[in-house]
């Protein structure tokens, strides 16, 4: 049987500017606000994607988003600390873990059934989300044998999205893939410094994430 490992077992000493390092790209980068990001960069910086659409139409869209793959999981995860469900809304346990993620799975598909049964959106968008459901249906299930890194697998799921953008090559994926790879280091080692993580961990978050991208990119396009 798999033993859960909580955040502050055997926890580094760190100074002040590693807390805060850690801290600021933990919390500004947590996997609930990934999509957020992904789908603000495929509104307002993909060239095609939503052209011809409104800003009234584009806040919508993240409106949506903001609500269904947001507000809602982190309204879930403090309702079930506060009801007792859970013992911290940081998930420091694998138990801890598992209504949360059968919660945001329900979240991310309801958001990409909204996406897909609508035409006028840009089947990037829809694959994003269903990406975003298969990665957290897997972290549920790998959750079962070992606490990968939802982190991780977030940063994983930014960064296979846009590598379907470039293999769609509907715009210059150059300096924004770079981007993202910068800051899944800076994440991932700020999980390494703060978390009872272990480097394959965060591998396999990486992995499920680009994995959850591609095939979901493969049965929407």
């Amino acid at each position: 049987m798999t033993t859960e490992r909580t955040l502050d077992i055997a926890a580094p000493r760190l100074n002040f500017f590693e807390k805060v390092y850690a801290f600021f790209f933990a919390v500004l980068f947590h996997p609930v606000f990934i999509s957020l990001y992904a789908a603000a960069f495929l509104i307002y910086l993909h060239p095609s994607a939503f052209v011809g659409y409104s800003p009234a139409d584009k806040r919508q869209v993240m409106l949506i988003v903001m609500m269904n793959a947001v507000f809602y999981p982190l309204l879930t995860v403090i309702l079930l600390r506060s009801l007792g469900f859970i013992d911290s809304i940081l998930l420091k346990t694998q138990k801890d873990r598992i209504i949360p993620l059968i919660a945001c799975g329900i979240f991310y598909f309801w958001t990409y059934t909204v996406f897909h049964e609508q035409e006028r959106f840009y089947w990037l968008l829809q694959s994003f989300f269903l990406g975003i459901f298969l990665a957290a249906s897997g972290a549920l299930l790998a959750n079962i044998y070992a606490k990968i890194s939802l982190h991780a697998t977030g940063m994983g799921g930014w960064l296979g999205f846009f590598l379907v953008i470039m293999a769609e090559r509907s715009m210059l994926m150059t300096w924004p893939l770079l981007a993202v790879i910068l800051l899944t280091g800076l994440v991932c080692s700020s999980r390494l410094l703060t978390s009872d993580h272990k480097a394959g961990d965060l591998i396999l978050g990486l992995l499920l994430g680009l994995v959850s991208q591609a095939v979901a990119a493969a049965v929407v396009s």
